[in-house]
């Protein structure tokens, strides 16, 4: 196997611009430079809450790079260009901070209408939701405790666990495979339960729905293989999507203020093993399992591309999917779609104050990966370099 495919930076960057790659190594040098990312946060978020003019900043800078647009219809040049390359799509209508039945109503209306507009599209293949745009956040976290809940809130869960199933059998109607988010680990017991009753509803003939595992949490991998060893006899398939994870400060924040152990992995290096395992385990139960691979490592990418070969696997295998999100690692998704493997972009759009949080995230997560983001700047450089020679 080839385990220089990645460096090929004609055809990573090819979508790209110029002034697209000269943006983009803007963004990753301040990226890479925590304390930057830090007064960029609170300066952005001061500056919001006092009305101040920064959004046409954000939108021509940050939001450009990591989000499709403001509507779908903004989405739309992204996705074809994208997809005559043969990379996929998934839209993410981010909504975060909901707080009222009315708003959840609201964002389950507008997950319904994303799987309407894009059913018939073969270049979006995916659906995504996070749960808490569909429930209060604190419900989630009462759930997950297995604390008793009255009557007020019981009425209230019930309407969530409603969404739920309107959501994923629609997206079963309409063919369309539905990626749950995975969230912070006080209220993703709820999100797992809530998961594995979908796929016993909507996974019986094929795979449509799929949980999030975030592999930097120590427990995850023993809860796979007791999930699996649970329902090993079951009628309906597993789907699952791997991730090593995206809210690592802020998990080790919680649980020093909270008292308990971080959920988290104590190094990055058993994470790294952590996510391994998991994609061994995926491997060791093909007949049950459809997964797909959130990664933005180049190693545990070339990891699945062998274990396929290995198992005899097709490339075009709908079992196997590679993702990683719009605005990074653009060098291991269009080089695998080269290679004729399924490979799609996290595709994030809406207003840009809705996306604000999620921005801020992304900045972070890559503070904290020094090494991801030097090597996204240095392919950046090299494809500048090879367009000047």
């Amino acid at each position: 196997m080839n385990n220089n495919i990645f460096d090929n930076t004609q055809i990573a960057f090819k979508m790209k611009k110029n002034f697209h790659l000269y943006n983009a190594i803007f963004l990753f040098n301040i990226i890479t430079r925590k304390m930057l990312v830090t007064i960029f946060t609170n300066l952005t978020l001061v500056m919001l809450k006092m009305n101040l003019p920064i959004k046409w900043v954000l939108k021509r800078t940050i939001y450009s790079h990591f989000c499709g647009g403001v509507d779908l219809d903004s989405c739309m040049e992204i996705i074809s260009d994208m997809h005559s390359m043969n990379v996929h799509s998934i839209l993410d209508y981010s909504v975060e901070g909901q707080k009222n039945e009315a708003s959840f109503e609201r964002s389950c209306k507008k997950k319904i209408e994303i799987i309407n507009s894009v059913a018939n599209n073969k270049a979006i293949p995916f659906a995504v939701f996070k749960p808490t745009s569909i429930g209060r956040y604190d419900l989630f976290k009462l759930v997950s405790s297995k604390k008793q809940l009255n009557d007020s809130q019981n009425h209230e869960w019930s309407n969530v666990v409603r969404r739920f199933h309107k959501i994923c059998k629609h997206a079963l109607k309409m063919n369309i495979k539905i990626l749950i988010d995975a969230e912070e680990f006080e209220v993703q017991n709820a999100i797992d339960d809530l998961s594995i009753e979908m796929m016993l509803n909507y996974n019986v003939n094929d795979v449509i729905v799929y949980n999030t595992i975030q592999l930097y949490r120590w427990d995850r991998l023993d809860y796979l293989k007791k999930t699996l060893n649970k329902y090993k006899n079951s009628e309906f398939n597993f789907g699952f999507k791997l991730v090593r994870g995206a809210y690592m400060e802020k998990e080790r924040l919680m649980a020093k203020k909270g008292h308990y152990k971080s959920p988290i992995c104590s190094t990055k290096l058993i994470t790294d093993n952590n996510f391994d395992n998991a994609v061994e385990l995926m491997f060791d139960n093909l007949k049950k399992i459809d997964f797909f691979v959130a990664t933005h490592n180049e190693r545990s990418n070339y990891k699945v591309m062998q274990l396929m070969k290995e198992s005899g696997i097709k490339k075009s295998s709908l079992k196997v999917w590679f993702g990683q999100l719009y605005g990074m690692s653009d060098n291991i998704t269009f080089n695998l779609a080269k290679e004729g493997y399924n490979v799609a972009k996290i595709l994030p759009f809406g207003p840009v104050e809705n996306l604000v949080p999620y921005l801020i995230r992304r900045a972070q997560e890559n503070s904290s990966f020094e090494g991801q983001s030097s090597r996204e700047l240095n392919l950046l450089r090299k494809e500048l370099i090879r367009r000047k020679a």
